[in-house]
């Protein structure tokens, strides 16, 4: 499998984009908790990132919702159906992580549901930010509450990103 990345500058510091065979693999932010090792992302290269760039900046922007991008997303069965049902959140909304495990047919998984959560290799496209504890409170974020809240507070159009990022 070939393997690149890019790292692009964005209101929330710099991002990490990791392609494999041409789709996005990863998105992470400086910080990310479970971001695997420099080493495995691959030379770096300005291909084939510039749709996910364009989106990207268009979402920080508050024009773009739902992200269209090819992804490849390695991770157990389990994973994968929990990043699938991530996808499902609609922008400006939250789920708690048992609303996530109830939608996913196990409502008492709402702990694995959290795991898998963390473990999402494509943060901000695959929108693992949405998700919050039972009374609405915000838990963990691979990248960071801080950046947690911003992300919430830019899909609730409370506070606008600011668009002098270099894209």
């Amino acid at each position: 499998m070939e393997r690149r990345h890019t790292v692009i500058d964005s209101p929330l510091g710099p991002l990490t984009l990791v392609a494999a065979d041409g789709a996005l693999s990863g998105v992470y932010l400086d910080e990310h908790r479970h971001m695997p090792p420099r080493d495995t992302f691959g030379p770096r290269s300005a291909e084939p990132f510039g749709e996910a760039t364009a989106q990207l900046a268009a979402y920080f922007s508050g024009e773009l919702r739902v992200f269209d991008l090819p992804l490849h997303l390695e991770g157990t069965p389990f994973q994968r159906r929990v990043w699938s049902e991530l996808t499902r959140i609609p922008y400006g909304e939250t789920r708690s992580y048992g609303e996530l495990a109830a939608a996913l047919g196990s409502p008492g998984a709402s702990r694995a549901v959290g795991l898998a959560n963390g473990r999402n290799p494509v943060s901000i496209v695959v929108p693992c930010h949405r998700v919050v504890g039972s009374t609405g409170s915000l838990t963990g974020y691979g990248g960071g509450l801080a950046n947690k809240r911003r992300l919430l507070a830019l899909e609730a159009g409370h506070a606008p990103v600011p668009d002098d990022a270099l894209f």
